[in-house]
């Protein structure tokens, strides 16, 4: 049986590989801050260790624990690259947003500064996009990484959330929700991202699965928080991300 058009144009997509060369790689990590005084520089010292050429960019989001003065520090000391702060608390989505405009790697990757995830991942999620397999990576807590043993509804909440976004994209993801996404920066700094709070999750992977790009997933570790030790997402913000998946998907 002969192929058909479609299917010689879909060859090359499918097989063909866009590396990025090791020694070119600059990696814009994006950093969401709102009251992480306890946290921020511990993240940043992990994130300075993992070895590769990198632009770190914190946007605070009107903290009120002292963060923004600490990050000033830092800024001041050489650790953060690029430090922007809101006038108002606008959330986790806004704040990527804004160090998402403000970055120039050829890879992107969001940072949460509450130590829940570890820096100390990122080859594994670099490889597939750097070796040209993929052009954006998810980090996925399901896939056999260690992790911290926490709440059980959280773990049944992400189950449905990723079921329901799988069913809008037709993507195989097993964890949609989580915060390590790679992607290549001249894609990321073309998607339209709109969600300010946490819907930026299910937004994104719309965004992606519209593009129809080559996405992968890998393990990685997660050491979740609870809410006594800062944790702020919650049982709301987990009703809106049904919203904002029909939203993403099929209204806008």
């Amino acid at each position: 049986m002969q192929p058909t058009p479609t299917q010689f144009t879909a060859i090359p997509r499918m097989r063909g590989r866009t590396p990025i060369n090791e020694g070119d790689l600059v990696l814009s990590v994006l950093v969401p801050v709102f009251n992480e005084l306890a946290t921020i520089e511990l993240i940043l010292d992990q994130v300075h260790a993992v070895k590769v050429r990198k632009q770190v960019i914190c946007v605070d989001d009107q903290s009120t624990d002292g963060t923004w003065q600490k990050l000033e520090a830092l800024k001041a000391s050489g650790r953060i690259d690029v430090l922007l702060r809101h006038d108002v608390n606008r959330g986790k989505g806004a704040a990527i947003r804004t160090a998402l405009a403000a970055s120039t790697g050829n890879v992107v990757i969001v940072q949460d500064a509450d130590l829940e995830y570890d820096p100390a991942d990122w080859p594994a999620l670099l490889e597939p996009i750097v070796d040209g397999r993929a052009d954006a990576v998810f980090g996925s807590r399901f896939l056999s990484g260690p992790h911290r043993v926490l709440y059980y509804w959280h773990s049944v909440g992400n189950w449905l959330l990723t079921l329901l976004s799988n069913m809008a994209t037709n993507l195989n993801l097993t964890d949609m929700e989580t915060c390590y996404k790679a992607i290549r920066g001249d894609l990321a700094r073309s998607l339209h991202l709109t969600s300010d709070r946490f819907g930026f999750e299910p937004e994104v992977t719309a965004r992606l699965a519209r593009a129809n790009v080559r996405i992968f997933e890998v393990p990685i570790s997660y050491s979740g928080r609870t809410y006594a030790e800062g944790k702020k997402i919650g049982w709301r913000d987990g009703v809106a991300a049904f919203w904002h998946i029909v939203r993403f998907n099929f209204l806008t």
